[in-house]
């Protein structure tokens, strides 16, 4: 499920990007261009806001699957994970404060 949210959230990222700008000026008006002219744009948008909170619901699914499971005793293993997490969670922020708040909107 994660491989399937993360290929999800690239593929509708890769595609929203084509449409966006990020320029102050025109920023509102390219998300509203996306969900207007772009054949299914809306629908790339939602799959896109909607995919992220599926990918963190799976994401923290399976650290709590590790936690009942006592994978936190594999020290290594464990601290990638937490390092992992961590860089996922500052992507996402970065993504959603980065582009003036109107791809996030």
């Amino acid at each position: 499920l994660l491989g399937i949210c993360l290929a999800l959230q690239i593929l509708t990222g890769l595609f929203l990007a084509m449409h966006y700008t990020s320029d102050t000026t025109t920023a509102f008006s390219s998300v509203t261009h996306i969900c207007r002219d772009v054949n299914y744009g809306w629908v790339l948008r939602y799959l896109h806001a909607n995919g992220a909170s599926m990918f963190f619901i799976c994401l923290y699914l399976h650290v709590g699957r590790g936690l009942y499971y006592g994978s936190y005793l594999y020290k290594e293993t464990w601290n990638v994970g937490v390092v992992l997490l961590f860089t996922v969670m500052a992507t996402a922020f970065m993504g959603y404060v980065l582009p003036w708040g109107q791809m996030s909107f």
